[in-house]
């Protein structure tokens, strides 16, 4: 192994976790360690018929989604993305990190539904979040989980709202991950919609 090869293996270290710093990713990570942990205490409970299997962990779900979202929130504006040749990648890990961690499973609705509700949202998170900001990126997740909680109400049959749709759906499945695969291809390419001054 070269000198130039272990002279550049810190300062990639160092740039990643500077990164995930600015983004408040540690935070992040513990507000989803918050979540999936009042998730499997709601889980011990038997449920009742509200909220049903299905409300609460969309909710949690859904706020998930909004750290995953906050997390893309630049805090340098601009200059970051005039000279950050690294930042699409280190957006990218991120977003796929973040959403890849927040999946928990052994839900009353399925595996397979948190795993396409978790991602989905995460999706409508970063599409948010490059439409209104990184600082505004919650409310994205937030009206679809209210458009989500009237579709499972009354009984909605479109694919679109992937949460009211049964765990093997496949057209709800695609949905999700086609808003997932949108949302990560303009996070990285662009990155949130933020300023310095923000």
């Amino acid at each position: 192994m070269n000198a130039t090869a272990v002279a550049r293996r810190p300062a990639g270290v160092r740039l990643v976790r500077l990164h995930l710093a600015s983004r408040n990713v540690p935070v992040a990570l513990a507000m989803l360690a918050v979540g999936a942990a009042l998730l499997r205490i709601a889980l011990w409970r038997d449920w009742v018929p509200y909220p049903g299997p299905e409300q609460l962990p969309l909710a949690i779900e859904a706020g998930a989604a909004m750290v995953i979202a906050v997390t893309i929130r630049s805090p340098f504006g601009e200059p970051e993305r005039a000279t950050g040749r690294w930042l699409p990648y280190l957006r990218l890990g991120t977003a796929l990190a973040l959403t890849a961690g927040s999946a928990g499973t052994n839900l009353p609705v399925g595996d397979l539904a948190m795993l396409r509700d978790t991602t989905g949202l995460a999706g409508v998170a970063l599409l948010s979040a490059a439409v209104v900001g990184g600082s505004l990126a919650w409310i994205g997740p937030v009206l679809y989980w209210t458009m989500a909680e009237f579709a499972l109400s009354f009984g909605w049959q479109t694919p679109w709202t992937w949460p009211a749709r049964p765990p093997h759906d496949r057209g709800a499945a695609i949905c999700a991950i086609l808003a997932f695969a949108a949302g990560v291809v303009i996070i990285t390419a662009r990155g949130a919609r933020d300023s310095s001054g923000e």
